[in-house]
């Protein structure tokens, strides 16, 4: 459905992006990552049709950015980090707008417009006017306004930024229901732990590369991440000594407050011998956990490595 080929961005001497092959597929929910500067906006920028890259091509439902952006604007949603609105209007008013700017019929609008605001479940609030919203509810409303077309495609920028916990949560329910219902989504975002219970697929980009891409488990796997194992002991202190002598490990840390060690691994190591490790000097063990690595992890470790050799 969406697809670059060695994508590139330049202003001057600095590249923003150079040379991504990004995947999308039809139905994906693609949870796009970086920190701020990797190139993020500027690749949502380009698919958009708002900025010309620099070579390169992206092609959405097979057509292309540089020829076809009018093709392309009328299957895709697009909603950026910050969006303007009418702070004025009611909420009602300014779906009809919206509705009536992308040529709805009038006829079809009503139901619409009442079929949207189910959807981001502000039904109750038709008639208040913008400025008393929550940011929450405008953000729920931001997203209906994107909608109002029937998009094949929505290109979500930092969807979230700024919610609390409730309105996360909100979001994160409709981008699901969203998605059930077919639509093809990129979602740019900092909170990872949402990314990793929503996206089917994520990519990370860091100084306009993209470094890891694909399922959560395969960009997990190619990441070489251990996760952590979590060891309680007859003596915690010494435990963390002993550990740390093992070549296999990387960090041993005693967290008094909840009277655990968390050990990352260097490289794999048979349980049972870590175990016979301690034992062995005296030191027993009363839990052993281990837990998988997590996006966040993941995250740092790609975007340490792609730091330092850039």
């Amino acid at each position: 459905m969406i697809e670059t080929k060695q994508l590139a961005k330049k202003y001057g001497n600095f590249e923003a992006l150079r040379g991504i092959d990004l995947s999308v597929g039809e139905g994906d929910l693609y949870g796009f990552i970086g920190p701020n500067g990797a190139g993020k906006t500027t690749t949502i920028r380009i698919l958009t049709t708002l900025l010309e890259p620099s070579s390169g091509e992206a092609t959405i439902g097979g057509m292309s950015v540089r020829a076809e952006p009018e093709a392309i604007r009328g299957i895709i949603g697009y909603m950026p980090d910050s969006f303007g609105v009418y702070r004025d209007m009611t909420v009602l008013e300014y779906l009809h707008f919206f509705a009536a700017a992308y040529a709805v019929p009038q006829g079809e609008r009503q139901r619409l417009v009442g079929q949207l605001l189910e959807l981001v479940e502000l039904g109750g609030k038709s008639n208040a006017t913008i400025d008393t919203l929550s940011r929450g509810m405008q953000q729920r409303l931001g997203l209906a306004r994107t909608l109002v077309h029937d998009p094949r495609v929505l290109i979500l920028d930092e969807p979230a930024s700024g919610l609390d916990p409730r309105a996360r949560i909100e979001i994160r329910e409709i981008l699901k229901e969203l998605r059930r219902m077919g639509k093809t989504i990129i979602l740019s975002s900092h909170i990872l732990a949402d990314l990793a219970e929503i996206c089917n697929r994520i990519g990370i980009l860091e100084r306009g590369q993209l470094v890891a891409q694909g399922t959560i488990d395969e960009v997990i796997t190619s990441s070489g991440e251990k996760g952590e194992i979590r060891i309680r002991t007859t003596d915690d202190a010494r435990a963390c000594v002993l550990l740390r002598e093992l070549s296999a490990v990387k960090t041993a840390e005693h967290h008094e407050a909840v009277q655990e060690i968390s050990v990352h691994l260097a490289t794999e190591i048979d349980l049972a011998d870590l175990s016979g490790h301690l034992s062995g000097r005296g030191v027993h063990l009363r839990k052993m956990e281990r837990r998988e690595p997590t996006l966040e992890q993941v995250f740092m470790k790609l975007t340490e490595v792609a730091e330092q050799t850039a």
